[in-house]
């Protein structure tokens, strides 16, 4: 069974499993199938607001796909709530792509 299939069949079970619909997300987002991808990282934010690598993951998604503008809302928010939660890390991380991305 690939990851996809398996990480899927987990959150099928149990769909606030935040770190299932994470891996999920970058499965899909190294498979190139950004909209996936995206729609997990959304899903995501939308149940656990404070699972920061999330915004970072879904930003490099957007970059990657040749997407700024979503990519710079995903750190904006992202940075957001890294200050939230006190990451000094993934904001020094999202600080500098958001720079980089202009």
């Amino acid at each position: 069974m690939d990851r996809i299939a398996l990480l899927s069949e987990i959150l099928t079970a149990n769909p606030e499993d935040s770190f299932a619909r994470y891996g999920l997300a970058l499965e899909y987002s190294k498979a190139g199938q950004t909209d996936q991808a995206l729609q997990e990282f959304t899903t995501l934010i939308a149940k656990n607001p404070d699972y920061t690598p999330a915004y970072f993951m879904a930003a490099q998604t957007l970059a990657t796909a040749s997407r700024p503008d979503e990519a710079k809302r995903w750190l904006v928010d992202g940075i957001s709530s890294a200050r939230r939660t006190g990451n000094t890390h993934a904001q020094s991380e999202m600080t500098s792509m958001l720079e980089e991305l202009g």
